[in-house]
C-alpha cells in the first residue's frame, strides 16, 4: 500500500459512487526514476508575505507582482530559481521576496479588472501576470491589462499560452509522476493530468462518468501538483523547448528592469 496522505480526487472509491481520490507522487528531489508510490498532500509551507506584513521594512519594496493565485506564485518561484541557477542575471523571485524587495499579490481570480487600479495608492511599481485562458474571458483579461499599462511604472501581460501549466514539458511531468501525457498550448493541462493520475489508481468508475464538479476538484489538486512537484522537474533546456521565444525569461527580465528603476522611496512611517 502507498504511504502518505492521499489527495482527495483517485484510488479506491467510496461505495456511494462519488469521486474517489487521486494520489500524486511525492518527490522531495524529483529524479528520473519511476513513481515509487510514496504519495502525500502537497502543502505550501513557505512564507507568503502580504501587504499588511510590510511594516517591518516597507522602504525596501520595489515591486508588487500581481498574480491570480498561489499556484502561480509557486510556479514563478520555482521557474525563476531554476533559471537563475543557470544564469545569475535572471532574478530569483523567491530570494527577492525573502529580501523584502518584491511582494506577491494573489488576488484569487474572479474580476480581474477590479485589480487594475486597486494597488495604485501604494505608489509602487506593479507587474501583473494574467493567464490567457479562452475567449471570451481572454478579452476581459486583455482589457484589464490595457488599463494597467496606462499607469506609470506598471506593466501587465497575458500569457501567450492558456495558463502557466502549458509551459511545462511533458517529460518533466512524466519524471515527476510517471504520468505520460501530451497537450497543446490551449489544452487544460490540469484536467489531462488529473485524468492520468486517476487512471493510475484503483478505478471505481470511468473518469467520464464522474460529475463535472468531481472532475474539477481532482483537476484543482492536479494543478497544485503541476505547479510544485512537476515544475521542480523542469530544467532550463526543457523550459527552452516549451518556450523557444523566451517569453518566460522576458517577463523576469522586465521585472528586474522595473525594480532597477524603482527608487527606495517607500520609507518607514514615524510616530
Amino acid at each position: 500500500m502507498p504511504t502518505g496522505e492521499p489527495i482527495p480526487g483517485a484510488g479506491t472509491g467510496p461505495p456511494d459512487g462519488r469521486a474517489s481520490d487521486i494520489r500524486v507522487p511525492r518527490h522531495s528531489k524529483p529524479t528520473a526514476t519511476a513513481n515509487t508510490g510514496d504519495l502525500t498532500v502537497i502543502k505550501d509551507t513557505s512564507p507568503l508575505p502580504h501587504l499588511s506584513q510590510t511594516h517591518d521594512c516597507p522602504h525596501s519594496v520595489r515591486l508588487l507582482l500581481v498574480v491570480e493565485g498561489t499556484n502561480d506564485i509557486e510556479f514563478l518561484r520555482r521557474l525563476s530559481a531554476i533559471l537563475h541557477r543557470a544564469d545569475p542575471s535572471i532574478p530569483d523571485l523567491g530570494q527577492l521576496e525573502l529580501d523584502h524587495q518584491l511582494i506577491f499579490v494573489p488576488f484569487g481570480g474572479g474580476h480581474v479588472r477590479a485589480w487594475s487600479e486597486r494597488l495604485a495608492p501604494l505608489n509602487l511599481p506593479e507587474f501583473h501576470l494574467y493567464d490567457h485562458e479562452l475567449p471570451p474571458e481572454t478579452e476581459h483579461r486583455q482589457a484589464a491589462a490595457d488599463c494597467v499599462n496606462q499607469r506609470a511604472n506598471c506593466q501587465a501581460v497575458l500569457t501567450r499560452k492558456r495558463s502557466l501549466e502549458n509551459y511545462l514539458h511533458p517529460q518533466a511531468i512524466e519524471t515527476a509522476g510517471s504520468c505520460s501525457i501530451s497537450f497543446d498550448d490551449f489544452d487544460c493541462v490540469a484536467e489531462i493530468t488529473a485524468k492520468c493520475l486517476y487512471q493510475q489508481g484503483v478505478i471505481n468508475q470511468p473518469w467520464e462518468l464522474h460529475s463535472q464538479r468531481a472532475r474539477s476538484r481532482m483537476a484543482n489538486r492536479a494543478k497544485r501538483w503541476l505547479n510544485t512537484i512537476a515544475v521542480n522537474a523542469m530544467t532550463p533546456e526543457l523550459f527552452r523547448a516549451r518556450d523557444p521565444d523566451d517569453e518566460l525569461i522576458g517577463w523576469l527580465r522586465l521585472m528586474a528592469q522595473m525594480m532597477a528603476k524603482s527608487p527606495t522611496h517607500f520609507t518607514q512611517e514615524t510616530e
